[in-house]
C-alpha cells in the first residue's frame, strides 16, 4: 500500500491517525461488551474504517454526512462526545433516539449527520434533497453519502443517482465495495466489475480509489467536495475495501473463503496506516502509547457516564415524540371577500397562498411545472416562482419523497404531488419508514405535505381509482386530511403546509370539477382534527368524508328520516369526541367510506364507537364501502362496486331496527 504524504504536515498525519485509531479501539471494546451481554448488537466496521474517516474529515463540519453500519468513523470523527455515542449504544435517553432505535440507526443535526433506516438504500434520497436546499440557498457546499455494494441493488440507488443527475446536485455518493452483501458476493449482486462504469450511464463522473488508504480516500474526497463546490455537479466515489467480521456479529464469516480473508488482512486500513508513520519516522512508540492511552481514557470515561444514566418512564414521551411540537393558530381571511371556485380551484389557490406566505416551500412532482400537473392545479406556477420552487421530477415517488425530508432537514418545506394516490405505492417505505419515524427516532421533524389524488368514479380502472387512505391510517407518526369540499380543501392544504408534521392531502376526482361554492379570496386556514357538522339530524347519524358526504346528502334529502351527517375531514388524528356527540343525540350510527370494507378506516370508528359509546346505541353500529375487490373499469361495474346502492339499503335496514 502506497502512501502520499505530499501536501500533509506532520501533525496532519498523526490527527488522522488518532481518528482511524479511535473507532478500531472503541469497535474492540464493544465486542468486549457484546460477548458481556451488555450491548445488545453490534454492526462491525473493522476492515473499513479508513473510508469513514477519509470521508468525514475531508468535507467540512457544517456540511451533511450521511453514513451506514459500518461507519463509526464518521460519529467520532464529528466529535460526537462518546458518553452519548455510548447510551446511544445501550437504549438509553441520552442517546441521539431516546433508546427507540439501536447502533447506527440515528441522525443528530447538532452534528450535521443523517442516520440510515435498515433499508439502506432510501438515505441517498434524503442526501438529494439536503443537496437541493444548498443549491437553492447557493451556500456552496457538499453533502456525502455512503452506500453498498448490497445496497445498489435497489431501485432507491438508481432513482437518487438519477434524481441528482438530472438536478446536478452537488452529492458525494461514496460506494463502500466490500465484495458482500451479508454472505451474498459480488458476482450473485450484479453482472457489471466495478462501480465506476456506471458513471456515464447517468452521466456522472465516478472515480475508484483504494478504501483501505485512508490518505488516498482523503484526498480524493476533498479534492472532489472542492470541485462540487464550486460546481455543483454529483460525483461516484468508489471505495474498495472489505469487512473483516460478520455484517453483524452473530452471521460470522465462515461464507468468506479463507484466503480472501487473508489477503484482505494483509490490507488492514490502521495497521497500514500505522506502519507508514513509524517507517516515516513521525509516530514514535511515545507518542502511540499516550494516543492510545487518551483514546482508552476518553472511552472508559463515556462509558461509566452511560452506564450511570437510570431509564425514565416511557408511555407519555413516547406518545408526545411521535410528531414535532406545533400548536395550530386558526387562521382567519383578512377580508370578507369571496368567490366561486371548483374543489380544482381551491386547492391551487391554498397552494400558491401557500408558495407566496412561505419563501421556502417547494413543490415537487411529475408535469407539475410547464404542464401545471395532470389536473392543472400548478397551472402558472412556474412563471410565478420559478423553476427552482416548482420542479419536474423523474417518475421516481420513493426518490421524490425522500427528496422533501432531505430538504426538511436542511430548512425547507416540500410538497409532493402523486400523480394519483395510486402511485404512492413507489414511495411507500419513504412516507411509513422516513417521515412517519424520523421525529420519534431522532427528533427530526419531516415537513413534506403528499398530495393524493384519489378515488373511483371516472371509469380510470384499477391503478388510478384506489382509496388507500386506510393503508397509512395504521401508522403512527402521519397526519392525514380528507377534505369534501372547496372551503374545507383551500383552508386544510394551508394548515397542512404550515404544520412541521408529515402530511397525506387526499383531493377526490370527482370533486375536482364537480364540487363548487363561495370561499374566501385570502389566505385562511381550517382546523385540523376538527370534524364538521355537515348536516343536522336527530334520527340517524352517517359518520363519513370525502365523497361519502355527497353521498350522504343526496340520501338525505329524498329519505323521511333525520339524517345528521359528520365529516371527518381530518383522519389521522379523527375527531372523537364529534362522533360521541352524534352517537348520543342519534343512537344509530352508520360509518361509511368509499374505501373497500375490510380493514377501512370505518372498522376503527366502529370498533371504538363500540367500546367507548355502546350504552348510546339503539343498533348495532352499521359499516357501508366498496366492494372487496380492485376497482374495475366498465361503468356499470364500477357503480357496482361503488357503495351509493348499498348504503340505501343499510339506511333502511337501521331504520326498521
Amino acid at each position: 500500500m502506497i502512501f502520499k504524504r505530499e501536501g500533509y504536515s506532520k501533525q496532519e498525519l498523526l490527527n488522522l491517525y488518532e481518528q482511524i485509531l479511535r473507532p478500531r479501539m472503541i469497535e474492540e471494546k464493544m465486542l468486549i461488551l457484546l460477548r458481556q451481554g451488555r450491548i445488545s448488537k453490534w454492526f462491525s466496521g473493522i476492515g473499513q474504517e479508513a473510508v469513514s474517516v477519509g470521508a468525514v474529515n475531508a468535507i467540512e463540519q457544517e456540511e451533511y454526512i450521511l453514513p451506514m453500519h459500518r461507519n463509526l468513523g464518521v460519529f467520532t470523527g464529528r466529535n460526537i462526545p462518546y458518553s452519548r455515542l455510548f447510551a446511544q449504544f445501550q437504549g438509553k435517553l441520552s442517546g441521539f433516539t431516546k433508546g427507540r432505535d439501536r447502533s447506527f440507526h440515528f441522525g443528530t443535526k447538532e452534528f450535521n449527520i443523517v442516520g440510515m433506516i435498515s433499508h439502506l438504500g432510501p438515505q441517498m434520497a434524503l442526501a438529494d434533497g439536503i443537496a437541493l436546499a444548498d443549491k437553492l440557498k447557493e451556500s456552496k457546499k457538499a453533502t456525502l453519502v455512503f452506500t453498498g455494494d448490497g445496497a445498489s441493488s435497489e431501485g432507491d440507488f438508481h432513482e437518487a443517482l438519477n434524481v441528482a443527475a438530472v438536478w446536478d446536485l452537488p452529492v458525494i455518493f461514496v460506494i463502500e465495495n466490500n465484495g458482500y452483501g451479508l454472505s451474498t458476493p459480488s458476482e450473485q449482486q450484479f453482472r457489471f466489475k466495478n462501480f465506476v462504469d456506471k458513471g456515464p450511464g447517468y452521466g456522472i463522473k465516478a472515480v475508484k480509489v483504494d478504501g483501505n488508504n485512508l490518505l488516498e480516500v482523503h484526498s480524493t474526497i476533498k479534492q472532489l467536495a472542492e470541485e462540487i463546490r464550486k460546481d455543483p455537479k454529483p460525483v461516484i466515489v468508489e471505495c474498495m475495501t472489505f469487512r473483516m467480521r460478520g455484517h453483524e456479529e452473530a452471521s460470522g464469516t465462515k461464507y468468506v473463503p479463507k484466503a480472501l480473508m487473508e489477503e484482505w488482512a494483509k490490507k488492514d486500513p490502521v495497521e497500514n496506516y500505522e506502519s507508514f508513520l513509524k517507517k516515516e519516522k513521525i509516530l514514535t512508540a511515545k507518542a502511540e502509547k499516550e494516543i492510545r492511552a487518551k483514546i482508552k481514557a476518553d472511552i472508559e470515561e463515556g462509558l461509566e457516564l452511560a452506564y450511570a444514566e437510570e431509564l425514565p418512564p416511557a408511555t407519555q414521551m413516547e406518545i408526545d415524540d411521535m410528531h414535532a411540537p406545533f400548536l395550530q393558530e386558526v387562521i382567519e381571511p383578512k377580508t370578507d371577500a369571496i368567490s366561486e371556485k371548483r374543489f380544482v380551484d381551491a386547492i391551487s389557490d391554498g397552494l400558491k397562498q401557500s408558495m407566496e406566505r412561505f419563501d421556502n416551500l417547494v413543490l415537487m412532482g411529475q408535469d407539475i411545472a410547464d404542464y401545471g400537473g395532470v389536473f392543472k392545479i400548478t397551472d402558472g406556477f412556474l412563471d410565478q416562482f420559478g423553476s427552482g420552487r416548482v420542479r419536474n421530477t423523474p417518475l421516481c415517488e420513493s426518490a421524490i419523497i425522500g427528496t422533501g425530508l432531505g430538504l426538511c432537514i436542511n430548512g425547507y418545506k416540500a410538497m409532493v404531488e402523486m400523480q394519483f394516490a395510486d402511485f404512492v405505492t413507489c414511495g411507500f417505505n419513504q412516507i411509513i419508514n422516513n417521515l412517519a419515524k424520523s421525529h420519534y427516532r431522532w427528533g427530526q421533524n419531516a415537513d413534506v405535505v403528499v398530495r393524493m389524488p384519489t378515488g373511483a368514479g371516472v371509469g380510470a380502472g384499477p391503478f388510478h381509482s384506489q382509496s388507500n387512505e386506510a393503508w397509512f391510517f395504521h401508522t403512527p407518526g402521519l397526519k392525514i386530511v380528507y377534505p369534501s369540499n372547496p372551503r374545507d380543501a383551500k383552508g386544510l392544504l394551508a394548515a397542512a403546509i404550515e404544520d412541521p408534521n408529515p402530511y397525506l392531502f387526499f383531493e377526490h376526482k370527482v370533486m375536482y370539477r364537480s364540487v363548487m361554492e363561495n370561499i374566501p379570496d385570502d389566505y385562511y386556514t381550517v382546523e385540523v382534527g376538527k370534524a364538521a357538522i355537515a348536516q343536522e339530524g336527530e334520527d340517524i347519524s352517517i359518520i363519513t368524508y370525502g365523497m361519502g358526504v355527497h353521498w350522504a346528502k343526496e340520501l338525505a334529502a329524498t329519505s323521511e328520516a333525520s339524517i345528521e351527517i359528520i365529516d371527518l375531514r381530518t383522519l389521522l388524528p379523527w375527531d372523537k369526541e364529534a362522533v360521541e356527540a352524534t352517537v348520543k343525540k342519534t343512537n344509530k350510527v352508520i360509518v361509511l367510506h368509499e374505501d373497500t370494507l375490510t380493514g377501512g378506516i370505518g372498522a376503527e370508528i366502529a370498533a371504538w364507537i363500540g367500546e367507548n359509546c355502546f350504552q348510546n346505541l339503539d343498533a348495532p353500529v352499521a359499516r357501508v364501502g366498496s366492494l372487496d375487490t380492485a376497482v374495475p373499469f366498465g361503468k356499470h361495474l364500477e357503480e357496482n362496486f361503488l357503495p351509493k346502492q348499498r348504503l340505501v339499503e343499510k339506511l333502511n335496514d337501521l331504520i326498521n331496527y
